[in-house]
């Protein structure tokens, strides 16, 4: 795990860079997110195509007492809700063409209400969702092989649950 800063010249938030070596392990980083999340909540999603982003999902529904086998992508759908200790809502940008289809959603029912918000293919909506959030981005190898999950706070209550997430996952690793 490693500490990084942002590219200077745009707002500086301090990244986690957290290795993930498998499925089980994605899920289980979703898993500890969902059992600290509170309503009002938004996880930006990135990463390619089978990243592993509706993994993570799956393992924040586990986190939030919602049925993890009913998460699917949202891809043809767009937007899931998932009961659970509160709502989760599971948006996928994937598909939208543009920032306007995205208003037409009616976002703020979900990033306003009183649920979860995990937003996947993020980056194309981006500048239409709060300020505060937390920006997860997942790189590397299929999930066989590796992932780096890179986790950036965007204000103090994402940065603590960043630190508390840490200090639960890295315990129990596979």
């Amino acid at each position: 795990m490693s500490e990084q800063r942002s590219d200077p010249g745009t707002e500086s938030h301090a990244v986690v860079v957290l290795p993930v070596g498998s499925e089980a392990e994605m899920e289980r980083l979703g898993e500890e997110l969902g059992k600290r999340l509170w309503p009002g909540a938004v996880l930006a999603l990135n990463g390619p195509l089978g990243a592993g982003k509706t993994t993570l999902a799956r393992g924040i529904a586990r986190g939030l007492d919602a049925d993890p086998d009913e998460v699917r992508s949202p891809t043809f759908t767009l937007i899931h809700q998932y009961p659970g200790r509160f709502p989760l809502y599971h948006i996928d940008a994937y598909r939208l063409q543009d920032l306007e289809e995205w208003e037409n959603l009616g976002p703020e029912e979900y990033l306003e209400g009183g649920g979860v918000t995990v937003v996947e293919w993020a980056e194309k909506v981006m500048s239409r969702l709060p300020g505060e959030l937390l920006e997860i981005e997942i790189a590397g190898a299929g999930l066989g092989g590796g992932r780096q999950v890179m986790l950036r706070p965007r204000d103090e209550d994402y940065r603590r649950l960043v630190a508390d997430v840490i200090r639960a996952f890295g315990g129990q690793r596979e």
